[in-house]
């Protein structure tokens, strides 16, 4: 979802322009951010904690040419859902996972597996020699 999808959402509930709205929806967008560099943290109840912490700095490893590169510290905004957030999540796994244990009982056997026999992989059988 876009800003913009946010804003017609919006929008549409509440019965303000669209024009109105951005601005309202902005303006929510920039206090967020000028409490996270003043503060380092802003708190909104019922939907999570944003922070500000410090990364340390570390060696890592360019993937492409496997060289070791140093990364400075920096600081990064992390995000913590609250309860609500959370709980509205972990609906949506176990509705995902009844929606598979549905689907593999209705399928026909082996398609999912289950009365296959897995492959064997030789570079474990060889582990005992």
């Amino acid at each position: 979802m876009t800003k913009k999808e946010i804003v017609k959402t919006i929008s549409d509930e509440i019965g303000l322009t669209q024009l109105k709205t951005k601005e309202i929806v902005q303006k929510t967008f920039d206090a967020i951010v000028e409490t996270l560099v003043d503060e380092r943290r802003i708190e909104l109840r019922n939907f999570g904690v944003f922070e500000v912490k410090k990364r340390a700095a570390r060696k890592a490893r360019n993937p492409r040419t496997g060289a070791k590169v140093y990364v400075p510290e920096k600081f990064v905004v992390t995000f913590k859902p609250g309860k609500e957030m959370e709980e509205r999540v972990r609906e949506l796994e176990r509705q995902a996972a009844a929606a598979r244990a549905a689907t593999v009982g209705q399928s026909l056997p082996g398609e999912d597996g289950s009365s296959e026999k897995p492959a064997s992989n030789s570079s474990y059988s060889n582990q005992n020699d």
